[in-house]
């Protein structure tokens, strides 16, 4: 049997943060706001994997009310939910995401960012894909006011 989940994260823009993106620091005048390091990449592909095994979503069991969750890194999080995933009875077969931002260019970090929520994950590099476009200067990404990413998540039963 086989599920697949889609995880969609969004964040805005904020001064005096880091931007941290798949566990990755990226270079960037500002980070994004979040209770947590707001990486809007892993976020994103939490959700898909919470929601392929009908598990929830991120604030369901990491909620942004909880102190414990204050400026955590999300690959913390992001082994938290293996783990569920693996009580579940699950393996992830792959994992695709895209990142919408007009700024700053991720090219040259994709394939650290992989291999980052791979080694979280404890599966293959080449099972995750993640690529990043802009919006073309429309709507909020346009005008850099924050970042969105989509991610889509197949898994099967074991």
């Amino acid at each position: 049997m086989f599920r697949i989940g889609l995880g969609i994260d969004v964040h805005s823009f904020a001064n005096d943060r880091k931007l941290i993106l798949g566990g990755v620091e990226i270079p960037h005048t500002r980070g994004l706001l979040g209770h947590s390091d707001a990486d809007v990449l892993t976020h994103s592909i939490m959700d898909a994997l919470l929601g392929a095994v009908a598990a929830g979503d991120i604030g369901k069991h990491f909620p942004d009310t909880d102190n414990t969750y204050k400026n955590i890194s999300s690959l913390i999080l992001l082994e938290k939910v293996r783990k569920i995933i693996k009580n579940l009875q699950f393996k992830i077969v792959n994992i695709d995401s895209v990142i919408i931002v007009q700024k700053p260019k991720l090219l040259p970090y994709i394939e650290t960012m992989q291999k980052k929520i791979a080694d979280v994950l404890l599966i293959e590099k080449d099972s995750i894909s993640i690529k990043a476009t802009t919006s073309e200067y429309l709507g909020f990404t346009g005008r850099e006011e924050g970042i969105i990413c989509y991610t889509n998540a197949l898994l099967q039963k074991l």
